[in-house]
């Protein structure tokens, strides 16, 4: 195999650094990421120099996955058909063509009846 378990969007990526208790069942489990999730981290525009090594050395953690034909193709069909953005298209194919489920916060990838999700229910502390 691949050597992950779950592909992380974006939100859940976010979601592990601040510790939230949603991802807690997650941490002993080896993660992909696809690239578009690695550049959302990465180019918030106000990221402090400290913020980018917390956010690389995690991911160094992880396996970045580059997209392909097969990704991109997959990424077409489901921005067209479930009308979603160009980013969270490439993610959830990512996962579809890895065959690995995605962990998210994002019901909006309830829709894509393709995809094998794991939808976090984040704890919000005040």
């Amino acid at each position: 195999m691949n050597g992950i378990n779950f592909i992380a969007d974006t939100n859940a990526i976010i979601y592990l650094l601040a510790g939230n208790p949603c991802m807690k069942s997650f941490t002993d489990n080896s993660l992909g990421v696809s690239v578009i999730t690695e550049m959302e981290l990465l180019s918030f525009p106000r990221i402090t120099e400290q913020e980018q090594v917390i956010i690389k050395e995690l991911l160094s953690n992880c396996k970045i996955l580059y997209f392909d034909n097969e990704i991109k193709n997959q990424a077409i069909y489901l921005r067209r058909f479930y009308k979603i953005k160009l980013p969270d298209a490439i993610v959830a194919a990512t996962a579809i063509s890895y065959n690995m489920p995605l962990i998210t916060a994002d019901k909006e990838f309830k829709k894509i009846e393709e995809l094998n999700l794991c939808l976090l229910n984040p704890i919000v502390t005040q």
